[in-house]
């Protein structure tokens, strides 16, 4: 178990990178990094980002696209959320829309999320590239944030801004803020005067600009706009079924102020816009004075909870205790009321001048000074930070059932803020982002920490609503840095037993289950496990990622249908328009790789690997924009699924993980033995390993995967370490290492590490060869459904049909299996084949092109080499061909082991009453007659 790194220890690690980095400080953010302590437990230690410099190649371009979009993207806007929660201005910023924002799907009950993701992203281009704007951008965003926290500690306070004819006070978009006057505005009044100048910004519906009233049943209210775009007065006694209305005839415009007065006397009301009667009702039986003193007296909050609050300035309220004439209305119109001859009301008069503070004066001479007030009450405890009020982790504890549309996962949300503060500091040694990250989980500690445990376990249940992300990693991170046993024991609290306990048990029960909900979890347990030393948290993470891999997995290395699992080894028959949710497989490679980091399970490597290079890269266009991430939701399988790279109403879970992966490709190309007696290099990428310790470099030098191998340059001091180099599990044949020309004696086995001990000169070059061959991989659960991958990168069919194509692929099989001499390359375009007419593409092209990654296999008739032998090529009942039979014993050494396999093969065939002896005579004539590809 690791022990707790002290803050001192923190620092002082920072200051030696720095140092060794030759990276100047500033003042504001030094720019040097930490890194979390690896735990004991790890067999194998990873290199921070800044050891690791990726070369030009297919990682270098997609990161690049990404890296101009962290540095030019508005940091303004995303806080914009956030500050508005807080009452805070906005600076004129827009918020990105979308999941992040009020009007997104679910009424942006997500909000917040992204700008996590952001601050990761930014955190790993500050450390991937060591420029400076990344850090000053950091800053920027948890300065923001510390003034955020400090906001929702405190009661609202006014924000004043221009108003009409002085200073105004605005109630921003989504500050839950609201006016709240005495009681005694009313008095029972029998006549009345209420005049109001507003400028709205939002057209909100039902948003009040005043609301009088008891509950939903006794009210009188003036709303800024109905569902039909007017405004509309109203009083009733007897719910919304008995108002007495007054309805205008035009909306109010956004952004510019209007004057809106009512007037009720002698059994008539009119409502008045702009100085100009637009409604008048004769017929009004009700005064105010059927309400007696209402309860609640609002200035821009409703009864009825569904309603907006009114999101826009109030300049002028006044009250009167009469009906003002139609001439003493028209003349509020450019004066202050105390300019004119009505004066300032006699029962209320708020002139909103007032640039500090929660109090507005009242002006009357009755002393009914009214307070800014938030609709969720008051300040939130010490260390919470959202950008929604705390009502959404308050409702969650009472929830049975999911429904996102009240509460849409708020510990997820607090786990992407926290993961991005907790990087921020790791990235920049930011005190600040610390100190946001630590008062968050002591707020989470103190909430959670006094429910039943029955109550947390129905909470982390419910789909949707109880999601929490992979908070239980980024606490432990946390833990390890501040040591706080409130913050492990935090941890703790999100254990969901009943998965768990079925994992540890290696019971299968993700069927119905909510992927993406549920594959953070496990990374989550690894952590605890480093902390804990609890077995069966290993042991159920472990387990799980079976259940996952390949059961569940599709060729391109995604997972899920719809967002969700179905039963084991059911691949074809859930492919859809929504499979593969990029968040998922964002998640198994996290969890693939802190399972290595335990036990060095090439296979943990290899779906790296296969997910990396394909889902991964594919899921980000190959396009700039200044506006989005353009990174995939789902990957569709469909036949002719063109990708959509602008998902939802945008800043989605998958857009946020996208940005971080694209930050980050090589923070799994090598890895180190705890002890330092071995380097593992896990991908061929182009890079450069700056291992200080050793006082050496390796680089990378390729263009894998667009070469078929990788060559490493050793430079520095002279040391001894064995450098463990993957065969892939796809490389079986011809996959070959020398150093310095001379061939290093072993064979190299698919599926496992290829180790090369010496002790290690400047300038020792190692070569590494590994050969591709095309090869298909068939559906779990329909053979002749398949996907084509040469070596790492899975190839996809570029056709707009929206059914399964049809190819054969032996007609020109080479002896090694390979099945690359039935496609036709194309000139001048890398990995890029055809067959039949259609172009064949690496999935990882991030374009718009429509694509089959699955096509229906079809070899109808025995061809060898390009010849025709004449005979129908026979099937099993399992659909098993002769064909599939001969070339499953490939690679062939001769052509003569060839065809000794077809007349081996032929005679079973014939045995069994399979195929006629004829035709079978003359498929080995045929064999022994065709030209063989080696």
């Amino acid at each position: 178990m690791a022990s707790p790194l002290s803050r001192r220890t923190l620092l002082q690690s920072a200051m030696l990178a720095g140092a060794a980095s030759g990276v100047t400080a500033t003042a504001s953010v030094r720019a040097s990094a930490a890194t979390l302590p690896p735990p004991a437990s790890w067999t194998l230690q990873p290199f921070p980002l800044r050891d690791v410099r990726l070369g030009d190649g297919v990682f270098a371009g997609k990161r690049q696209l990404m890296l101009d979009h962290a540095r030019g993207y508005d940091v303004n806007r995303l806080l914009q959320v956030f500050r508005a929660n807080a009452g805070l201005s906005t600076r004129g910023a827009v918020a990105p829309g979308g999941w992040e924002g009020l009007d997104g799907e679910a009424n942006g009950n997500l909000r917040g999320h992204y700008t996590g993701h952001f601050l990761t992203m930014l955190s790993q281009a500050h450390a991937g590239t060591g420029e400076q704007v990344y850090a000053d951008r950091i800053r920027t965003m948890v300065e923001a944030l510390a003034e955020v926290r400090e906001a929702l500690r405190r009661d609202p306070a006014v924000l004043a801004v221009d108003g009409r004819f002085g200073s105004a006070a605005e109630n921003v978009r989504g500050s839950h803020q609201f006016v709240d006057l005495p009681s005694g505005v009313l008095d029972g009044a029998a006549s009345i005067t209420l005049s109001a100048w507003v400028k709205p910004t939002h057209e909100g519906n039902w948003a009040r600009i005043f609301d009088f009233g008891d509950n939903t049943t006794r009210y009188m209210y003036l709303a800024a706009r109905t569902a039909n775009g007017v405004p509309r007065f109203a009083l009733t006694t007897g719910g919304p079924g008995a108002e007495q209305g007054l309805d205008g005839t035009s909306a109010l415009p956004l952004n510019r102020w209007s004057h809106l007065a009512v007037t009720i006397a002698d059994g008539a009301g009119t409502l008045y816009v702009n100085g100009s009667a637009v409604a008048r009702n004769t017929a009004m039986t009700l005064t105010p004075a059927a309400l007696g003193t209402p309860a609640d007296n609002w200035l821009g909050r409703s009864h009825f909870s569904a309603d907006p609050v009114f999101a826009g300035a109030f300049d002028e309220f006044n009250v009167w205790s009469r009906a003002l004439t139609a001439d003493e209305i028209a003349a509020l119109q450019n004066n202050r009321a105390a300019d004119t001859p009505a004066g300032r009301g006699d029962r209320a008069s708020y002139a909103f001048d007032e640039t500090t503070g929660a109090t507005f004066a009242d002006a009357s001479g009755r002393g009914l000074h009214a307070t800014l007030r938030r609709t969720w009450g008051g300040p939130s405890h010490p260390g919470f930070l959202a950008a929604y009020p705390e009502t959404q982790f308050i409702q969650l504890e009472s929830m049975t059932s999911s429904d996102y549309t009240k509460v849409w996962a708020p510990y997820y949300t607090a786990h992407k803020i926290l993961r991005g503060l907790l990087d921020a500091c790791l990235a920049t040694d930011d005190d600040q982002a610390l100190d946001l990250a630590s008062g968050m989980c002591d707020w989470m500690y103190s909430r959670l920490s006094r429910l039943p445990d029955a109550t947390r376990q129905r909470m982390w249940g419910i789909f949707s609503s109880g999601e929490y992300g992979g908070i239980v990693e980024a606490i432990v991170d946390l833990h390890s840095i501040t040591g706080k046993a409130e913050h492990l024991a935090l941890a703790r609290l999100f254990d969901l037993d009943k998965l768990i306990d079925a994992c540890a048990a290696n019971t299968d029960t993700l069927d119905g289950l909510h992927a993406n909900q549920h594959i953070p979890i496990f990374t989550g347990l690894v952590r605890l496990y480093d902390a804990t030393g609890e077995e069966r948290c290993l042991t159920a993470a472990r387990n799980f990622w079976g259940m996952v891999v390949p059961q569940r997995m599709y060729g391109i290395g995604g997972t899920s249908t719809g967002e969700f699992w179905r039963a084991p080894g059911v691949i074809a028959g859930t492919i859809s328009a929504t499979t593969a949710e990029s968040c998922c497989a964002y998640n198994m490679l996290k969890l693939s790789r802190m399972l290595f980091f335990h036990e060095q399970e090439p296979a943990y490597m290899d779906y790296y690997e296969r997910a990396l290079y394909n889902l991964v890269l594919g899921s980000k266009q190959d396009t700039a924009d200044a506006e989005k991430p353009l990174v995939t939701y789902f990957i569709g399988l469909t036949p002719g699924h063109v990708r959509d790279y602008t998902p939802k109403q945008g800043t989605t879970c998958c857009e946020g993980t996208g940005m971080e992966s694209a930050t980050k490709y090589q923070d799994s190309v090598y890895f180190r033995k705890a002890d330092g007696s071995a380097l593992y290099v896990n991908l061929y990428s182009p890079s450069t390993l700056d291992w200080a310790e050793k006082g050496v470099t390796v680089t990378q030098t390729t263009d894998y995967p667009r070469e078929q191998g990788s060559t490493l340059t050793v430079r520095g001091r002279s040391e001894a370490f064995e450098l463990r180099l993957r065969v892939p599990s796809w490389a079986t044949a011809g996959f070959r290492v020398t150093v310095n020309g001379q061939t290093v004696d072993g064979t190299p086995r698919p599926g496992s590490y290829f180790a090369v001990s010496r002790t290690w000169q400047d300038g020792d070059t190692v070569r590494v060869t590994s050969p591709f061959r095309l090869r298909v991989e068939r559906a779990l659960d329909d053979p002749s459904l398949q996907t084509l991958f040469y070596g790492p990168v899975n190839l996809v069919a570029r056709n707009s049909a929206t059914s399964y194509l049809e190819f054969g692929l032996y007609r020109n099989a080479a002896l090694s299996g390979d099945l690359l001499p039935s496609l036709t390359p194309v000139t001048g375009k890398p990995l890029h084949y055809t067959l039949g007419g259609t172009e064949f593409a690496p999935f990882f092209e991030g374009t718009e092109d429509p694509a089959h990654a699955y096509f229906r296999r079809t070899e109808p008739r025995v061809v060898f080499g390009t010849t025709e032998s004449g005979v129908a090529n026979p099937a099993k009942a399992d659909g098993t061909t002769l064909l599939d039979e001969v070339w499953a014993g490939a690679p062939f050494s001769s052509k003569d082991v060839l065809v000794t396999r077809v007349r081996t093969t032929v005679d079973a065939w014939v045995a069994a009453g399979l195929l006629g002896r004829a035709d079978g005579d003359r498929v080995v004539r045929t064999a022994e007659q065709a030209s063989f590809v080696r």
